[in-house]
């Protein structure tokens, strides 16, 4: 059986051959017998029978209405006109802020110039399209009587769920908001083609290209892909310049290549593949995520699967937290072979259009990190409640400790601030105890390493309690019911900590120490003879301590903290 092979490149066209996968799959496609992997996983191969007659144009539009459809405006409209009329059926519906907002969501985005562009070409293919001609002359208004409200709403509803208006308004979302953040200024995203037919459009630049491509004998060619290596004729020769931050308009700009012969120019397959690109990375709320494990193909695939596991977790709801695509993320790179990798990289790409590719090497220490129990319930609880708000700006914490993680940084300078505003606002410590979890994860972590799998036992659970007993004495004496007096001094042991000047660390302490331990039978921890003789002692073990001090402690935890998660 003759194939075609598909090797894997830069992250763009191994994003692009997730995505083939996906449409493959889409399309109920036969392993092994239209397509396969190679018994090395390098080679993703395509039978020429299947690869030469598959309707390509048919299934990219299918493939990317399926897996994007569920983000889109579309959607929204779907969801909103079905929430206005359960409001109408229940004889809930009132002519509020609410009521006027959701109408008028329908309104703007079903009238969008992108939408009315893809009516103009679908117009003569659909039925009643004067139900779109009315809603442009009369808008829905929340002024309607229920009945002729409810009326506009259904014969709406049934309009765009036709299968041309439903593939047609999704792709002009899927267009403007997703692909043309991976290409642009081609085919559809050509602003001389708005208004032309997008099949059409596609079957032109891409899908016919790459068909004729496969069927011709290249003997004689003398271009070669710069992706693949693969020959390719003259007419065949397809710019990377249509690729965002790829290369730039290399009909203008010739001086970066030998001569000013430009040469960057890739075969008709990597060009779909490359078109593909946006479909093999996943999207989580604001965040296209790519991992790309370079090993092989099967790894490449489990590692960004839309199926199973991470799909399932990740589930978009409406109430879906805007870092839970850090969760998807998590859920690849602690995955079984994956953390067996010396390292795995990470591309990352806001949904805004000024947004841009940042590319994050995570090191195996990293994954390992990540791994630990300790870590991923640290990570889940801020998952759930990622914001913390600092001054008057509200912060992703969950974000900013993942990013720190991914790069091996460590957490005390934002630990630092998370305690200082506590300290200001009277606040729990939620967040704070979570990055100090983390980031003691990273100590352990680091003095395993240290002592060569000797057992390390580092008692932050036991600091945190002698903080908290010393807590308790000080407001005894005072006569305190709160920790107002203790914030001028717990200022001070924090920012000791910030600069790691030891000396005014325990000379605060000891003399607190000596004012209040007699009296109530304190005596000073062991621990901090460890944090005089080992800066990272001092460190673990100093926020520790001033997380009891400053009352960021749970008695219930007491004894788990002091048995568990310690070694």
């Amino acid at each position: 059986m003759e194939k075609y092979k598909i090797t894997m490149g830069d992250f763009l066209k191994n994003a692009g051959i997730v995505g083939l996968k996906y449409l493959l799959d889409t399309a109920k496609a036969q392993e092994d017998k239209d397509f396969g992997i190679s018994e090395n996983g390098q080679e993703l191969w395509l039978s020429a029978e299947f690869a030469e007659n598959a309707d390509w144009t048919d299934l990219y539009f299918r493939a990317f209405v399926q897996y994007f459809g569920p983000y889109t405006a579309y959607q929204g409209v779907l969801d909103k006109i079905d929430f206005c009329l359960e409001k109408i059926k229940n004889d809930k519906w009132k002519s509020e802020k609410q009521e006027k907002e959701d109408l008028k969501f329908i309104n703007d985005k079903l009238l969008s110039s992108s939408y009315q562009a893809g009516y103009d070409n679908i117009k003569n293919k659909i039925e009643h399209p004067e139900i779109y001609v009315k809603l442009k002359t009369e808008k829905l208004n929340d002024k309607f009587p229920k009945e002729m409200l409810e009326e506009r709403l259904l014969e709406l509803k049934t309009f765009i769920e036709q299968p041309v208006c439903r593939e047609t308004f999704i792709m002009k979302s899927i267009v403007y908001t997703h692909i043309n953040r991976f290409w642009s200024g081609k085919c559809f995203l050509l602003r001389a083609n708005a208004k032309k037919d997008m099949r059409e459009l596609f079957e032109k630049e891409f899908s016919e290209p790459m068909r004729n491509y496969w069927r011709t004998d290249h003997k004689k060619a003398k271009d070669l892909c710069v992706d693949c290596s693969s020959p390719m004729g003259a007419k065949e020769k397809v710019s990377i310049a249509f690729m965002n931050e790829m290369a730039d308009d290399l009909t203008r700009k010739r001086s970066a290549f030998w001569n000013c012969k430009v040469d960057a120019f890739i075969c008709p397959v990597c060009a779909f593949l490359y078109a593909l690109s946006p479909l093999g990375f996943q999207l989580y709320v604001n965040k296209f995520v790519f991992v790309n494990t370079n090993q092989d193909i099967l790894q490449l695939l489990a590692s960004n699967s839309k199926t199973g596991y991470i799909s399932e977790k990740i589930e978009k709801k409406d109430d879906q937290k805007k870092s839970a695509w850090f969760a998807g993320i998590l859920n690849a790179v602690i995955n079984e072979n994956v953390k067996e990798f010396a390292n795995t990289q990470v591309i990352l790409r806001g949904v805004r259009q000024e947004d841009h590719y940042y590319l994050c090497n995570i090191p195996a220490k990293a994954l390992k990190i990540i791994a630990e129990k300790n870590t991923i319930k640290a990570l889940e609880l801020l998952g759930d409640f990622p914001y913390t708000k600092i001054g008057n700006d509200f912060v992703n914490i969950h974000e900013q400790v993942i990013l720190n993680l991914l790069q091996l940084r460590n957490q005390y300078g934002l630990l630092s601030i998370l305690l200082k505003e506590d300290l200001r606002t009277g606040n729990t410590g939620f967040s704070a105890s979570q990055v100090y979890e983390i980031q003691h994860c990273m100590n352990l972590m680091r003095k395993k390493e240290e002592k060569k799998g000797e057992k390390v036992v580092m008692n932050c659970g036991v600091m945190k309690k002698c903080g908290a007993d010393l807590r308790k004495a000080i407001l005894k004496v005072k006569g305190a019911n709160s920790g107002e007096c203790l914030r001028g001094t717990v200022y001070q042991l924090i920012n000791a900590l910030s600069v790691k000047n030891t000396n005014k660390f325990m000379d605060i302490v000891l003399r607190l120490y000596n004012s209040y331990g007699p009296s109530n039978n304190l005596l000073i921890p062991n621990g901090f003879i460890q944090m005089l003789e080992d800066q990272d002692y001092f460190m673990d073990y100093g926020y520790a301590f001033v997380m009891g001090l400053e009352g960021c402690y749970e008695a219930k935890n007491n004894q788990e903290d002091i048995e568990g998660g310690n070694e």
